[in-house]
């Protein structure tokens, strides 16, 4: 009988530790970032295009905080000085990228997700359901910090869109490129998550490559004795994942159409779009 009771209490315990359990994990995004400027008589020299390559070096490099439970998580990008994005007539234009506002919402175990975010002062919150990852899991182990991390990797085909502007004129180039995604994970934490819309292993998400994106964590801080607070985003309009690539696409469009009319008569200002 004692037997029974001790592990009926164990059972209790462990029941009761799964339902309060909660965590913090910092995390650390970079992006490798090919700049090309067609040569001309107005066209930035090679000294400006390094400077040009440094800020925007610095603008992909992010630190966002994942606050999550055994099923649910928020996503958000951590409060710091932006750099300067304009230099020597060189105007870098970003959009459709989201902004540091945002707040990513996932459910694990209803899969589904929440996204409040932000396209020229407009908000939205784009609910959808979580893509299934077809994660392909391999033995091979590193150490990320303290934990144990076991690797997995994806592979997908994906449209790429990039613009070229040439004398005001805008140039839309579509390919598709094969997109390889490795994560590492570790079941020393057992939740299906990770940064960004990372999810679907066996453990949190510590360290993530995809194309030229890397993100690493750097910090994790397990049941902090200042309770998280997890819930569903609101405000902003409600729209599906492909209702907000199609007003992002409209948007980029349109700032497109502006730009090259404002360039008419002005050869001295160049500008680059950087997209995904």
């Amino acid at each position: 009988m004692k037997i029974k009771i001790l592990v009926a209490t164990v059972l209790i315990s462990t029941s009761l530790f799964a339902q309060n359990f909660q965590g913090k994990a910092t995390y650390k995004t970079h992006n490798n970032v090919d700049l090309k400027i067609s040569t001309g008589d107005n066209a930035p020299n090679s000294d400006l295009q390094k400077q040009i390559q440094e800020k925007m070096k610095k603008m992909f490099q992010k630190t966002y905080t994942l606050n999550f439970t055994k099923s649910t998580s928020t996503y958000t990008q951590n409060k710091e000085l932006e750099p300067a994005v304009q230099s020597g007539g060189v105007q870098i234009m970003m959009f459709g990228n989201g902004g540091g506002n945002d707040i990513l919402y996932k459910n694990v175990a209803e899969k589904k997700y929440i996204n409040k975010t932000e396209v020229f002062s407009k908000e939205f919150l784009v609910k959808d359901k979580l893509a299934d990852q077809e994660w392909e899991m391999s033995g091979e182990t590193k150490k990320i910090g303290k934990y144990t991390c076991y690797k997995a990797t994806k592979t997908k085909e994906e449209e790429r869109i990039s613009h070229m502007m040439t004398d005001g004129e805008t140039e839309e180039k579509k390919e598709m490129v094969t997109v390889k995604t490795t994560a590492w994970y570790t079941p020393e934490i057992p939740v299906s998550n990770g940064p960004g819309m990372f999810w679907g292993l066996p453990g949190l998400i510590l360290e993530v490559h995809e194309g030229k994106r890397t993100i690493v964590c750097s910090e994790i801080i397990i049941n902090p004795s200042e309770k998280v607070k997890i819930k569903e985003p609101r405000g902003g309009k409600k729209v599906t994942s492909k209702e907000y690539e199609k007003i992002v696409k409209e948007k980029v469009k349109e700032m497109n159409e502006r730009f090259k009319n404002n360039r008419k008569g002005n050869g001295e200002s160049i500008s680059i779009e950087i997209g995904g």
